[in-house]
């Protein structure tokens, strides 16, 4: 049976936040400066009344309330939440960096963090001379420093610099030298905040792989704070997700992300649909809805999905064609669906038409996706409309099992997969 390695038992973290008063002019007189140290001293040597006044200019602000779990070993954490949830002040106190305010916490072994670029890291020393410093700040020998000296530089990939010193270093090298130091020394606990995102994407995944293997292979605990969902659903089982220094959901990944996901969503838009505005030029899509398997705009990867367009046609054209790309958060195309049939509706009388997509099998990464469409007449090659990232929605891993799936190259779709009908509107 594995044993608890982080225990936390209402932990608590308030700040005092200052206000700075409103001036009614950014110029000060002296005649204001005596006024000011006038008051001041009538302040320190007057005698309050015994009615306590409330000071407007400062405020209690708790970054953490009450917040209690347990991690036992091997384990591979996820905390994940919107900026100014708790996510890093959580991490700083249980590296022992803030004080709590009051709760208990127990931690067995080492612990390595990696919370900001430079943390740990003297700037006018070398990136040799920061490795044993750093080792030894973990309360490594400098004989175990040495035998793991080699494998820190490999993995860093910074051989050419080694004997620089760090202040002259790129925030990539920085965080290159800083995990690998952070992850080759042996800590029995390894934290790691979103500052993985400052490296490039192949240095990502092989950090990505490499806390896999601490955790799994090594037997280490690992904490990972992260605004990628897809990182924190390769990494991890277990979730925790924090709303306004409070435990959210502690619990499966999947869950977790799915949670998150609804609690960003602008409550001003409207996830999965699109409207078109009224114009008076007809051959356009009027709407476009996609009918996810959970929530509004949230779809689990694996299970099938439907996408429906409406099609205004003010007059009947011999040859249309549509068709629809999925588009990633990074403006690629993922995959392309066409619809073009002679004796469809739309092609023989005006009005406006449903034209509906299913695909029984949506097996796409985790990530948010929008639609391009065109609507075209295939025989003028005219293009009648095109509309470009409409119908936002996202995919994550709700109900699925086994999310090591989810990163097969062969697992994609097929044109084959959609399944299409038309329906007419009256």
């Amino acid at each position: 049976m594995s044993e608890n390695m982080i225990s936390v038992e209402n932990l608590s973290k308030k700040y005092i936040i200052a206000h700075q008063q409103e001036q009614s002019s950014s110029y000060k007189a002296l005649r204001d400066v005596i006024a000011d140290g006038a008051t001041s001293f009538a302040k320190a040597f007057i005698k309050p009344s015994g009615k306590k006044m409330p000071n407007p200019a400062r405020e209690e602000f708790w970054a953490l309330k009450d917040v209690s779990f347990e991690i036992q070993q091997g384990e591979a954490i996820g905390v994940i939440g919107r900026n100014g949830a708790g996510k890093s002040t959580l991490l700083k106190v249980l590296s022992r960096i803030t004080e709590p305010t009051r709760g208990r916490i127990a931690i067995k072994g080492r612990v390595a963090s990696l919370l900001e670029v430079g943390t740990g890291f003297h700037p006018e020393l070398t990136g040799r001379e920061n490795i044993y410093l750093n080792g030894s700040v973990l309360g490594m020998s400098r004989v175990e420093i040495k035998k793991k000296f080699d494998e820190i530089v490999a993995f860093a990939e910074v051989e050419k610099f080694l004997d620089t010193p760090v202040k002259r270093y790129s925030s990539g090298m920085y965080v290159r030298l800083a995990f690998s130091v952070a992850a080759h020394l042996e800590p029995e606990i390894l934290i790691v905040d979103e500052v993985l995102a400052v490296g490039d994407s192949a240095f990502q995944k092989k950090c990505l792989g490499k806390m896999g293997d601490v955790a799994t292979k090594e037997g280490r605990t690992v904490l990972f704070v992260s605004h990628s969902m897809q990182a924190i659903a390769q990494l991890t089982k277990r979730c925790i997700l924090l709303s306004k220094g409070n435990i959210q959901f502690d619990g499966h990944t999947g869950k977790a992300v799915q949670l998150y996901l609804a609690g960003q969503k602008d409550e001003s838009a409207s996830p999965a649909y699109y409207q078109a505005p009224i114009t008076k030029t007809g051959n356009h899509v009027a709407w476009v809805r996609a009918h996810t398997s959970e929530e509004e705009g949230i779809h689990c990867w694996g299970n099938p999905i439907t996408f429906e367009f409406a099609l205004h046609v003010t007059e009947p054209h011999e040859s249309l064609r549509f068709s629809f790309q999925i588009v990633n958060f990074l403006q690629q195309a993922i995959c392309i669906f066409w619809f073009f049939e002679s004796d469809a509706p739309f092609c023989r009388e005006p009005g406006i038409f449903i034209l509906r997509c299913e695909i029984p099998k949506f097996r796409l990464y985790m990530g948010s996706y929008t639609l391009t469409t065109w609507f075209s007449n295939r025989r003028s090659e005219t293009l009648l409309e095109s509309l470009k990232e409409i119908c936002p929605f996202e995919v994550t891993m709700h109900t699925f099992e086994r999310p090591e799936y989810q990163w097969q190259a062969d697992e994609c779709l097929y044109l084959e997969d959609a399944i299409w009908q038309t329906v007419e509107k009256h």
